[in-house]
């Protein structure tokens, strides 16, 4: 089974994938709210890796209530069902960013390269997670 992990965040959308095991980078879009260009270019990588699943960060708040956010990623997740007909897990991705700034420092890495791949990395928490606890 093939797993593809998403982290939507305001301008960018981290993606990771998995055979079931270990999850790894894939890449990032850069996407400024155009999601109907995330559903294309989606839609490139699901056929090309044969995604079996989806797993989509889901962001909640602290409190467990609903965030701005959250509400965005819940129509991702729709129009993801809508237009792939896949399954699409939310996996609570609460401190995904923070971890993956904290990985990415313990590396030493620039702020401004962090920028750059720290939604990947968040990618990579969010499905590695699901996998672990899925096992």
């Amino acid at each position: 089974m093939t797993y593809l992990g998403l982290d939507l965040g305001t301008k960018t959308l981290g993606i990771s994938k998995s055979k079931g095991v270990i999850a790894t980078n894939y890449k990032t879009l850069r996407h400024d709210n155009n999601y109907d260009y995330l559903i294309q270019e989606l839609k490139n990588i699901i056929n090309e890796e044969k995604v079996d699943k989806i797993i989509l960060g889901y962001p909640k708040n602290m409190n467990n209530t609903l965030s701005d956010m959250a509400r965005i990623v819940l129509d991702f997740k729709k129009k993801l069902e809508d237009t792939f007909q896949i399954d699409v897990i939310l996996e609570d991705e609460r401190l995904t960013s923070k971890i993956s700034n904290n990985v990415l420092i313990n590396g030493d890495m620039s702020r401004k390269k962090r920028k750059n791949v720290v939604d990947g990395v968040a990618s990579v928490i969010i499905l590695q997670s699901y996998l672990d606890r899925k096992e």
